[in-house]
């Protein structure tokens, strides 16, 4: 018989005696592959298990992080999204108070009245939106809510005081919308 020849069992005995020489061999020390094979699917199987859990989380932190910044977004919307309109309305209030300094002056009472009233008014609005005027005159100079446009050199005041304003500066909520421009005190040199 050459070596490439296979010899075909007779009988169903010899047959079932192969494979039990088979099972032999392998229970004897020679090494199976196939469950090698399995346990190194098993780690691969892991492996890919934890990846996918730490793409997980990973997923999962993002969606709370966006969640979270959105709610901000919508939390600075709703306090702050009108600023635009009441930065549009600032100076038609200016103009206000400087027809009331002037009209004053002339002695129109019906047309101060009238100024004076829309101005209340328009300040009472303004209000209920929580815009409120930045102290000045009187406070310490602060440049979070002052813009300095003179010194005043002046022992009446003690130094770094606003002593005039030249334009009122506004706050919404606890933002501000516009600084006041002022003049603050100095010490006299001499």
């Amino acid at each position: 018989m050459k070596a490439h020849d296979t010899v075909e069992p007779k009988n169903a005995e010899q047959a079932a005696g192969q494979g039990g020489d088979a099972a032999d061999q392998t229970a004897a020390g020679v090494p199976e592959v196939e469950p090698l094979s399995l346990e190194e699917q098993l780690a691969a199987k892991e492996k890919e298990a934890r990846e996918n859990w730490d793409r997980f989380l990973r997923e999962r932190a993002d969606l709370e992080n966006l969640r979270k910044r959105t709610n901000r977004e919508k939390e600075e919307l709703l306090n702050y999204g009108y600023k635009s309109l009441i930065e549009e309305i600032l100076p038609v209030l200016d103009n206000l108070e400087r027809a009331l300094g002037h009209a004053s002056e002339d002695g129109l009472p019906a047309l101060v009245e009238g100024i004076r009233m829309t101005h209340t008014m328009l300040l009472a609005s303004l209000r209920k939106f929580n815009v409120t005027p930045v102290e000045a005159v009187g406070a310490p100079f602060d440049t979070a809510f002052h813009q300095a446009m003179a010194q005043v050199p002046t022992d009446e005041s003690p130094p770094n005081t606003v002593v005039e304003e030249y334009q009122k500066g506004y706050l919404l909520k606890d933002r501000l919308l516009r600084p006041a421009m002022v003049s603050v005190s100095t010490e006299i040199k001499g």
